[in-house]
């Protein structure tokens, strides 16, 4: 009996929106975006831990202009603010996205 679960990320460049772990602690996410996708305007539903895995993100939160991001960068986004999560570049998208502690809802 092994005492670590294991979670498989998908691979390549199709868009992916993929809940790997969706327990009682965290919500851990991993997504690929290629250009001129991303998600639906939406508020954060806990503090999000965001990190750009490859390529460039684009992110308008709350009321700023949209702020770009290369890979390597982790964005930490305060419980409900409001997100415009976008890849606006040639380059696949790659994100990881941590919810802590895992929303209520």
């Amino acid at each position: 009996m092994m005492v670590e679960q294991i979670f498989k990320l998908a691979k390549g460049n199709e868009k992916a929106i993929e809940k790997v772990v969706f327990d009682e602690n965290i919500h851990y996410l991993h997504m690929v975006f290629n250009q001129n996708e991303g998600l639906p305007e939406h508020f954060s539903n806990s503090n999000v831990y965001m990190t750009v895995i490859r390529g460039t993100l684009s992110i308008g939160l709350n009321e700023q202009e949209i702020h770009e991001y290369a890979s390597g960068t982790l964005l930490k986004i305060p419980y409900q603010t409001k997100m415009d999560v976008k890849n606006l570049h040639t380059d696949t998208l790659e994100l990881i996205v941590v919810k802590a502690p895992a929303p209520k809802n």
